[in-house]
């Protein structure tokens, strides 16, 4: 006889399997009443750790710990002696790591964008400096000046508005060319 595995056999083994596992992660403890309960999720706090008869993953609850007593050079009733400062504990800084991590990658990249347009204002102004330094030469030189006016008719500028225009391109050197 030959055995034949199919897709369908394997998914029903699959599920069974999946079933399986889902019903080994149940709790079993006994309640108040005597009787076993059974449950996916943990007991009440209430029920003592002895009470529990089953848990997922061999997983306990955290026991609380016991306090050793030490008896005093007198003689006197017992003392509960201090707990046993524990090495592993994690030191718990109230800071989440990978929130800080985004919080800085977002305050370089809120830097990286501000220098980028902090560069284009500055060769804006650059070439505005060179080009209004071009302008005031050409006004300086005594050259005539040509204007196009609303019309689309050519006026030469006489001396007046000549000077007014030498007088605003000289404030644009003056501005952009520190």
């Amino acid at each position: 006889m030959e055995l034949k595995i199919t897709p369908k056999h394997l998914l029903v083994l699959l599920a069974g399997w999946t079933f399986a596992l889902s019903a080994a992660a149940q709790w079993q403890w006994i309640g108040k009443d005597g009787r076993k309960v059974f449950s996916d999720r943990p007991p009440p706090s209430d029920i003592q750790d002895k009470d529990i008869l089953k848990q997922p993953g061999g997983r306990g609850r955290a026991k609380a710990p016991v306090a050793a007593t030490e008896p005093t050079p007198d003689g006197a009733a017992p003392v509960a002696a201090a707990p046993a400062a524990k090495t592993n504990t994690p030191k718990i800084s109230g800071k989440d790591a990978e929130l800080e991590a985004k919080k800085k990658k977002l305050d370089e990249e809120e830097a990286r964008k501000k220098k980028a347009e902090e560069e284009k204002v500055t060769q804006a102004k650059a070439a505005n400096c060179e080009q209004a330094k071009k302008g005031l030469a050409t006004f300086q030189s005594g050259v005539r000046v040509a204007t196009t006016n609303a019309k689309g008719e050519r006026e030469i500028m006489d001396d007046n508005a000549r000077a007014a225009e030498s007088k605003r391109v000289q404030a644009i050197v003056d501005r952009d060319c520190n």
